[in-house]
């Protein structure tokens, strides 16, 4: 009798042990609005796979691409409302939450991708990032470098006063707005997956974006001047919601935390890579790529805007200029 209720006992416990193991496992959700092209999604798949691995399967996470799970501030909202676990988004969405952190959008901030990197290594990168943390309760883990800005038109632009009237696309971010206005142009906040079809039917006139963007949407199929105004060396973050990462172990924020760093790692090298070629390349398909005069523009948004219009604050912009 004995020997039959402790067989029965294993066999009920080999059966239990497997649904044991699939009932830890967690399924998270990686939301981004960036096309499965681009590096930002298949690094953040290569990140999900590796967390997988380095958990024991413990994690899955599925990556959800191109807006499929909303517009950038759908997501942003998605942390708190728990309907994504982690994003990818710029800090000018982060700014919502906590101001400050939006002065990196601030125009001529940063000197090239090499400057940005090196701020994301700062003390004051640090301090910037904890206030939004305090804020909004959610954790960065890594940044990476997203591109520098450039306008693509369907007029020349060669000075900041050729952009007066201008009929401009930017995204619905105070930050975004300093250059266009202190230029003159109108500037209308279009979702970002609806930029091709507002340029295709004259909605807007220009749009801008880093020349990999610029590429991995098209574009420069409806647009005739790749404009280098370099007026934003601009960076996307990796968030992980409040909730989410609360219920993390020291153990298990630490993975995450290394994937996603060499995740932002990988992508801005191919970032970097690419941007290097794309000049040629917008050359070869018949558009015209004009330098510009950066000095006039800064030149203009350093008169005509304030930083604290913006709830930025000038200390702030002013420590990570100096950053070497």
């Amino acid at each position: 009798m004995f020997s039959r209720y402790t067989a029965l006992l294993c066999a009920i416990a080999t059966v239990a042990l497997p649904m044991a193991s699939a009932s830890a496992q967690t399924a998270l959700k990686w939301a981004h609005v960036y096309e499965t092209s681009e590096p930002f999604h298949t690094e953040a798949v290569w990140a999900a796979e590796e967390i997988k691995k380095r958990t024991d399967g413990r994690y899955t996470i599925d990556v959800f691409p191109a807006s499929q799970l909303g517009k950038e501030s759908d997501i942003n909202q998605g942390l708190t409302l728990g309907t994504v676990d982690i994003i990818i988004s710029g800090s000018s969405f982060a700014a919502r939450e906590y101001p400050p952190i939006g002065v990196t959008y601030y125009p001529f901030t940063f000197r090239d991708a090499d400057h940005l990197l090196a701020y994301a290594k700062s003390d004051k990168y640090k301090e910037l990032t904890r206030g939004y943390e305090e804020a909004s309760g959610h954790h960065i883990t890594a940044t990476t470098y997203y591109g520098t800005r450039h306008t693509t038109s369907n007029r020349p632009i060669a000075k900041c006063a050729d952009m007066a009237g201008l009929k401009i696309r930017v995204p619905d971010v105070p930050a975004y707005l300093a250059m266009p206005r202190a230029c003159g142009a109108n500037t209308a906040p279009i979702a970002f997956a609806e930029v091709y079809l507002a340029l295709q039917q004259g909605t807007v006139e220009a749009q801008e974006n880093p020349l990999t963007t610029i590429d991995a949407k098209k574009f420069y199929e409806v647009q005739k001047h790749i404009v280098l105004t370099g007026h934003i060396v601009d960076h996307l973050n990796t968030i992980v919601s409040k909730s989410r990462w609360a219920e993390l172990s020291d153990a298990d924020k630490a993975i995450f935390t290394e994937v996603m760093q060499e995740a932002a790692a990988r992508a801005t090298k191919i970032i970097v890579d690419r941007e290097k070629g794309l000049v040629q390349t917008f050359k070869d398909r018949g558009l015209t790529v004009t330098e510009v005069d950066r000095a006039d523009f800064e030149k203009n948004v350093m008169e005509k805007v304030t930083f604290e219009e913006f709830g930025y604050r000038k200390a702030d912009w002013e420590a990570i200029r100096a950053i070497k």
